[in-house]
This record gives C-alpha cells, structure tokens and sequence, in this order.
C-alpha cells in the first residue's frame, strides 16, 4: 500500500527491509528521524552513540560480525566519523555497512554548509544521492548490494529538503539477509602499513569497476526532452528543475554522486545544444564535466551559496518564476531565542554581568551569544568550548584566567568535551569549564545521551556521573549550581575564576521543556511597583515585553522559574494567583 512518508523515515524503512540489524548513530539535524524512526522497529537494535566516530565504528564492528549495520549522522557529524571512514575505505566490509550523512544547505541549524560529496571523492567511498522519499527507501536497500558486491561501506547522501519533505513510497517486506561468516582476514582487516599498501590498489581498482557500473545503473537516468538545453542535476536540484522546465529540456538525472559516469554524460552532452550543471554548493559536477573537455555552465550562473529553490533556479536560467507570489505585508523577524524559563538562561546572565570573556560550543545554549545576553564570544565545533579557553589561558596568563570561561552541554561534553578537559588537568590551565546540564540533548529534539539514564527507547540505561568523572579526570574542583538561583550562580562563578587551579562548574535544571518537569505558576507584574527600568528585559526571556512603560509577563509562556522576579529590585513580579 503507498502511503506518504518523510525522506527519513523512508530511509528507516529501507533499513528494515534491508535487513539491517544494526544501527548506531549521533543525533544532528538534519539526519536525526532517521535513527528515531529505525528504533520504531524492534528486529533493529538502535542506539545513540556518545559521538560520529564512535557510532561509525560500532557500526564498522557490526558488518564486520556479518550483519547488515548502518551509522548516520549530519554532514558536520561525517568530520567526525572521517577518521575511521577513509580506513574503512581501504579494509572493506563483511556485511553491508551503509553510512547516512545528511547536509544542511543554506545552514537552518549548521555552523556551515560543507558539501558532504568531498568526503565521498577523498575517502573513494561510493554515494548514493536520492530526490525524494521513494528513492530515499530505494537506494537506501540498494546501498547494501553496492556495499556487499564491491566490499564497501557505501554513504547515503540526504539532505534538508529531501530529510524533512514528504512524498509517496511503496514500502515492502524485510528480507534478513543470511549472516555473512567472520573469518579472521589479517591482510584485510588489519591495517598497518604493509596490509594498508596491498589494500591501496585494491580501492583504486573498486572505484574504477564502480564507474563502470554508474555508466548504465538505473539511478542515472536520462530522461529526454528539447534538446536546445540539456541539464545535468541530482538531489533536491532535480526537483526544482523539473518543476521549472518540464520536458521543455533534456535532464541527466545522477543517482549516484561517486564515482560520476563519464561515458554516460558524454552521449548525453552530445545530444544537447547546451549544457547545463544544477546542483547545490560546490561544482562536483561540473568540474568532472569540465575535465572531460566539455563546454558547460554552472556557477557562472547557479550560486555556490545557500540553498537552491524553483524560483532561483528559473531566476538564474532565464525562465519565468513558475510559482509564489509576494505578500503584500512585511513579515517582521523571529530570530531564535532560548524558551521562556530556559535553565541556561540565568547562568548566561551571571556570565554576562560578570562580563566575562565566554568560549561557547554547539547546542541550544549557543543563543546566549544573541542579545541582549550577548554572553558568549566563540562558537566552532562539538568540545572546542575547552579546548579553545585551555589554548586562550595559555597564551594570555593571568591576564585572561580571572574571566574566561568555557561553556559546553551535557551531550556536547560527553561527545567530544573529555578529551578537552583531560588536556585542561594534564597541562595545568588554570581555567574553569562550566558544563550546562540540563538532562537531555536538547537542540535536536530531547534524545537522551550517556548522561540521561536512559536508551534510545527511554529504557534504563548505564548513566555517568558527570562530578565523578570530572574528578576522575584530575578536576579537584567541582561545584554544582542551580541556574534559576542567581545569587548562587553569581557567587560560584566569582570563586571558580578567582581559584588558581583547574574547575568544573555543573549548571544543573532539566530542560523546560521535558514532559516530567513541573512548571510553577507564571509571575505577574504588579504595575505600580514597575518603575520601567527593563533591567528584567537584560536576560531576553521571550515573556517578559514593555508596554506603556511597564513590564508584562505573558501568562501562556511563562513558567514561574523566578529569575526575573530576583532581578527587580522594586519587588514588581509576584506569583500570578489561580
């Protein structure tokens, strides 16, 4: 029966009728429902890893038992996993190993806007690109074959639009295939250097007769229309160009990004008067066409930045924008903002009053860098937060270590922040490290992590003490603090940044936003006593607003955490009775 399905849970399905049995991965939009909706069926077991590189290599350690494994992860996530992915890339598999990466063109919640294809064409791993849901299964179940018929792990490359879009797909039944034996392959597996150099030739060779299959696989297809221009797409582009041109063109539609055909587009060049490349972020494309001495454009008209659209690609083509119509009114910015209540919030006020030099990291708590908190000075990558404050004390002294601070979450510390605390208690910084704990990984939507309790089904799960380890790991000083407690914050903070030894600051409040947590009643303000000094407006709580002259509390939004009501100097916030 079809039925309509997101790309992600289409790629789920695919798992499951590809027998995949394992499934190990770190949450990153936009690649996350991929996993959530894999752990919906119970012939796969899922997990969420503490990070890329380590779900990759559980995954690696599944296909290499002989069992079908799959990792996914968003195109920032694969830097991570890369590591063990260009290894893999020479020492091949056992069962199908199929490896999701999902990129985030025109950046809705990145650091920046990679083009996954590099890591496909450095590692000389095959990618597989689907443009909608239907392909998104399709492919998904055909990576496997790929993966078992050339002994390769294979990617599967999403991306926001075909991730988070709906279309229609046929889904069909789980066929397990049989485990593959493990037999103990030294030469293969191993890969010091002189296993690695007789593996060298083998990958060259592999990724010569994977060519050979691109020039007649039914994922490239050539779907022929006028040829006074002829397009060459994948991805989310093929849908935009079709909605724009129709059959008016001639389309080269790739399924697979690595390795590109080249027999294939050449017969398809010769057949067109013009040709012209359409693909998102970096010409891949359009260089391979360009080295085989064809005449082509690309982004000498298409942007290289951002996401495409219908109407940029008809834009930049000379086409008549086919859809959309402009609204009449001006529809004012909603720039993101921590939800009213957040329990980071109070800490970045302290921060910020303290006016100290903050080194952030990647989750919900980077928007204490918007105003008016403006409390947080760099943001890189998952751990940078720690390892940056270590290199910045180090260089600076004294004259930093009084008022730098690192801040990084609870999910982010145990992803990639302990080795950067270790080289804190190893090479003697004298920096303080705050770890915002607020019990979940929040910025990809609530999945739990190492330090929950509990699994990806919400089962009970081991869970590190986050004090226990801190201190395990050389940390002598180790101070627990409620955010919505300023005067406690305040006055934690002043004692960390004046001691002259490493510390750990532990900002605990589960996210406002769990299911379990128990709001209070919203504050009031009582008019005559608001003087209208906005000093409560300093911490951006979406909540709070002037008018005439005083502060209003938004009943629906607020959930009485009091930080606001500790700021007012004039006792103006009061518990809204009822």
């Amino acid at each position: 029966m079809r039925e309509l399905m997101l790309g992600n849970a289409a790629v789920a399905r695919g798992l499951y009728e590809a027998g995949c049995s394992v499934v190990s991965s770190y949450p990153g939009t936009p690649s996350t429902e991929i996993t959530e909706e894999a752990a919906k069926f119970n012939e796969i077991y899922c997990e969420w890893a503490p990070n890329e590189k380590v779900a990759l290599e559980v995954a690696f350690g599944a296909c290499l038992a002989g069992k079908r494994a799959f990792c996914g992860m968003k195109h920032v996530g694969l830097n991570v996993a890369a590591d063990p992915l260009y290894t893999m890339s020479y020492t091949g598999v056992n069962g199908g190993l199929v490896i999701g990466v999902a990129d985030d063109a025109g950046m809705h919640s990145s650091q920046n806007e990679q083009d996954s294809r590099h890591h496909a064409i450095a590692s000389k791993v095959p990618m597989l690109e689907p443009a909608d849901s239907s392909e998104a299964l399709e492919f998904t179940k055909l990576a496997y074959e790929l993966s078992e018929q050339f002994d390769t792990p294979v990617l599967l490359k999403m991306c926001t639009r075909v991730s988070h879009s709906q279309s229609v797909v046929e889904p069909g039944e789980r066929v397990m295939p049989p485990t593959v034996p493990y037999q103990k392959q030294i030469t293969k597996y191993v890969m010091m250097p002189a296993m690695a150099k007789q593996r060298h030739p083998i990958v060259e060779d592999r990724t010569r007769k994977l060519t050979e299959w691109a020039e007649t696989a039914a994922i490239n297809r050539v779907e022929m229309g006028g040829t006074e221009m002829g397009i060459i797409t994948s991805s989310t582009s093929y849908q935009y160009v079709k909605e724009v041109f129709g059959d008016s063109v001639s389309v080269l539609k790739l399924g697979m990004a690595n390795p590109l055909p080249v027999k294939l587009i050449r017969d398809f060049a010769s057949k067109v008067k013009r040709l012209v490349v359409v693909e998102e972020l970096d010409p891949i494309i359009e260089n391979h066409c360009r080295a085989m001495g064809l005449t082509v454009s690309g982004k000498d008209v298409l942007p290289m930045i951002g996401e495409f659209s219908q109407n940029l690609v008809a834009k930049c083509l000379g086409r008549a924008v086919p859809c959309g119509t402009a609204l009449e009114d001006v529809i004012p910015n909603r720039p993101p903002v921590m939800c009213a209540g957040c329990p980071h919030r109070g800490l970045f006020y302290a921060l910020s009053k303290n006016k100290c030099i903050v080194l952030g990291d990647i989750g919900c708590y980077t928007l204490g860098a918007a105003a008016p908190l403006s409390a947080m000075e760099m943001t890189l990558c998952m751990g940078a937060s720690i390892s940056a404050t270590h290199g910045f004390n180090k260089a600076l002294g004294a004259e930093s270590e009084g008022k730098t601070v690192a801040v990084i979450g609870d999910s982010t510390f145990m992803h990639s922040g302990m080795t950067g605390l270790a080289n804190i208690a190893y090479n003697q910084s004298n920096s303080t490290t705050i770890i915002l704990d607020n019990s979940i990984t929040g910025m990809t939507g609530h999945q739990q992590n190492p330090t929950t309790g509990y699994n990806i089904k919400g089962e009970p799960a081991g869970k590190i003490d986050l004090e226990a380890l801190c201190r395990a790991m050389g940390i002598e000083r180790v101070r627990v603090v409620d955010p919505y407690d300023l005067s406690a914050c305040d006055l934690v903070l002043k004692e960390e940044l004046a001691a002259e030894e490493p510390s750990v600051i532990i900002s605990r409040r589960p996210c406002v936003l769990l299911k379990y947590v128990k709001h209070e009643k919203p504050l009031k303000v009582v008019s005559d006593k608001c003087h209208g000094c906005k000093v409560c407006m300093k911490i951006g709580c979406p909540a709070i607003s002037m008018r005439s002259g005083k502060a209003v509390v938004d009943a629906t939004q607020c959930v009485g955490c009091g930080v606001c009501e500790q700021m007012c100097a004039f006792d103006a916030f009061e518990c809204k009775e009822g």
